[in-house]
């Protein structure tokens, strides 16, 4: 479990909550992709609503200017990538998280076949211009762990922001870019329609084995120690109402996932949206815990990109604490907070 040094007198908060619990504001990026599934299930099943809170949603194009708002005060809570938290830690900000969705990093890197370009292996982004969603990004760091794990730097290649939505597509048509490394359902869709021609995933475990060595914690939900000091309450009723999407989600059907997720993430094409959450369904994990071996993993191969400060100068543990997802495991307390 991760250090809880920063709230460690939480466990003096009653389970039950006698009074109405407040907005919360949360900033994401790429806010219909299936990356965030678990907060698109929480809102339109209403678990938020069921354990007394209510989401308002600071959608940005990237993970790092999610983060910005969060830093600037614009919103309380970001769900983004794990790997936000080293650098939060290397600059002495105590963010920590408390909730975990994803079991991988949930992207993917392919080369355009626009111009009838053949990609045969990694070596092949020698001197191409690659397209991310932003610098100190998850799609930017798992490229640099792509070309670092086949023998090429970072040098090599130049990197394109593009964002994650129409942007994407504009860059990818106009030929403003070589390769591109996004989430889903979007690397699927065009996979699957021959625009590109996929390098690596970390869709599933395999996958994200053959790159970090094994699980790692993907997309989370954190905050500052503050907050989660100051307001355990609202931080205990977005952690229930996310456990609860993610224990929904093992049993899903395809039907399921249509009937709860808005037509406008899937409705330009259906068909590509639920192939790619097949190919997705594993990565997401369980019960919202985040495991210590996981976390180390996740920091050994971040510490190995260049740039990146020596691994003395922070603790994985203290990325993290499991409190409100050790509570959030309680079906019965649940029901009680909720009045059930």
């Amino acid at each position: 479990m991760g250090s809880l040094t920063a709230v460690s007198s939480l466990s003096a908060i009653p389970t039950e909550s006698a009074r109405p619990l407040t907005r919360i504001k949360l900033a994401l990026a790429a806010n219909q992709s299936l990356y965030h599934l678990p907060l698109t299930v929480a809102e339109h099943l209403g678990f938020f609503r069921l354990t007394g809170i209510q989401v308002e949603w600071l959608t940005h194009e990237s993970g790092a200017q999610a983060l910005q708002s969060v830093l600037t005060g614009q919103a309380d809570v970001m769900a983004g990538a794990y790997e936000h938290l080293f650098g939060l830690h290397q600059k002495g900000q105590p963010f920590m998280s408390f909730v975990q969705m994803c079991r991988t990093p949930q992207v993917s890197l392919g080369g355009s076949t626009r111009g009838g370009k053949s990609w045969q292996s990694f070596a092949d982004l020698r001197g191409a211009r690659l397209g991310i969603s932003a610098l100190d990004s998850t799609t930017h760091w798992m490229a640099c762990q792509w070309l670092r794990r086949h023998g090429l730097s970072t040098d090599e290649v130049v990197f394109v922001e593009v964002g994650s939505s129409t942007g994407v597509l504009d860059a990818l048509r106009a030929g403003s870019i070589d390769a591109l490394c996004n989430p889903d359902p979007i690397m699927h869709w065009l996979e699957q329609k021959n625009e590109i021609r996929l390098l690596g995933e970390t869709r599933t475990l395999a996958g994200t084995r053959q790159v970090l060595g094994g699980a790692v914690p993907g997309a989370s939900l954190f905050a500052h120690a503050d907050f989660l000091q100051r307001q355990p309450e609202r931080v205990q009723a977005l952690t229930d109402a996310v456990v609860l999407a993610l224990k929904w989600l093992p049993s899903a059907g395809l039907t399921d996932i249509l009937k709860t997720v808005p037509p406008s993430h899937w409705s330009w094409d259906r068909a590509a949206y639920l192939g790619a959450f097949e190919k997705l369904r594993e990565s997401y994990a369980v019960d919202g815990l985040i495991r210590g071996p996981e976390v180390n993993r996740a920091w050994q191969a971040h510490a190995g990109l260049k740039g990146v400060t020596a691994p003395t100068r922070i603790l994985p543990d203290r990325t993290f604490t499991n409190f409100f997802a050790n509570s959030a495991q309680n079906p019965q307390r649940i029901r009680v907070r909720m009045g059930g």
